[in-house]
């Protein structure tokens, strides 16, 4: 009988840790711009740049109940392109992408590409690289670099609104 309530009590407890565990992880969403320009040459690799993106990681963090010391993982789920200008316009134009991260004194990393873009739509989903960010997060902001290559000539700018979403993994009461 004993065995059987020590059975139920542990059985109970590791429930109640997995509940525990599910509200220490959580996504930040993040947005940015970008605008490709009207180009003459087409088939070269160009980079163009996003702005800094403030992470505001301590209140995002507080907001979750955690703090930074106790953040075991961060990493991209989603990352996602959007024409906002010109209007009625796809990603036909673009034959590949590769989206870098950097933040002041760590490495610039891979986190996301679309090797053969041939979507006709005005969003796009880019495939995202298993990397973890933790330490990028971190930091007060981060930039991305946006490595493009055409296979048509711009006429005009694009405006891209870029959406990034980051899955965030933090310790139980910090054990």
């Amino acid at each position: 009988m004993r065995s059987f309530t020590a059975l139920i009590i542990l059985v109970l407890l590791a429930s109640s840790c997995d509940k525990l565990d599910e509200l220490t992880k959580f996504n930040i969403d993040y947005e940015t711009e970008v605008t490709i320009p009207a180009s003459t040459g087409i088939s070269l690799p160009f980079d163009v740049f996003t702005p800094d993106t403030e992470t505001n990681s301590e209140s995002k963090f507080d907001s979750n109940d955690t703090r930074k010391d106790l953040i075991e993982s961060i990493k991209l789920t989603k990352l996602q392109l959007n024409i906002t200008s010109p209007e009625d316009t796809d990603f036909s134009f673009l034959e590949s992408i590769e989206v870098y991260i950097n933040a002041d004194g760590l490495d610039e990393i891979l986190i996301a590409n679309k090797e053969e873009v041939s979507e006709t739509v005005s969003i796009l989903d880019l495939d995202v690289t298993d990397v973890e960010l933790k330490e990028y997060i971190k930091k007060d902001s981060y930039s991305l670099r946006l490595n493009t290559v055409t296979d048509e000539t711009l006429g005009q700018d694009h405006e891209i609104h870029v959406n990034s979403t980051f899955y965030v993994d933090a310790k139980i009461l910090g054990l």
